[in-house]
């Protein structure tokens, strides 16, 4: 499947149960645990578990405006395509993420035994259980990780725009009044 296709594929099947509780850091590095469901195609009835986390963190030089840079997500071994291809495919198709470093890093691989609403309900009640306030759950389709992933992110940094630019407009004031 071609990675237009795959895009499609998450787009259309991608479903976000929890997010995050809290805003994406403005001055720091955020660091965004996840828990990805999928149906199992290797294993039908079964649910792959795929656990990580994305650290979303501000490069360390400036970047042109629209220039995200990816990292760990496996684009170019799962996919056969680079970071720069999926950033074009993405902004080609309208999806601007800000300028940030994206960095991926899997914890875990593993299979639920059961179905995928079994699952789904089996990990919002662990979530909650722990009070764990910082993973997401995603479900999507397993050949689209990635972009189910881009999909969680991209909907955390919608979210968390409106009191970034408050706290950034707050930093800015408060170095006013300390140098004015």
């Amino acid at each position: 499947m071609d990675i237009e296709a795959l895009w499609e594929k998450a787009r259309r099947q991608t479903e976000i149960l929890r997010m995050r509780l809290q805003d994406l850091s403005s001055f720091e590095t955020t660091d965004v645990p996840y828990a990805f469901l999928a149906e199992s195609t290797l294993n039908p009835g079964d649910t792959v578990v795929r656990r990580g986390r994305v650290l979303i963190e501000r490069p360390a030089i400036v970047l042109p405006n629209l220039s995200p840079q990816f990292e760990g997500f496996a684009f170019d071994t799962d996919l056969q395509v680079s970071d720069d291809a999926v950033a074009t495919l993405l902004l080609v198709r309208g999806i601007q993420f800000p300028s940030l470093k994206y960095r991926h890093q899997i914890s875990s691989l593993d299979v639920y035994e059961g179905s995928l609403g079994n699952a789904a309900k089996h990990f919002l009640n662990q979530l909650a259980a722990a009070e764990d306030t910082a993973t997401g759950l995603v479900l999507g389709p397993e050949e689209a990780w990635q972009f189910s992933l881009l999909i969680l992110v991209g909907a955390m940094v919608v979210r968390s725009a409106e009191g970034d630019l408050r706290r950034i407009f707050e930093a800015w004031r408060k170095r006013q009044r300390e140098h004015g």
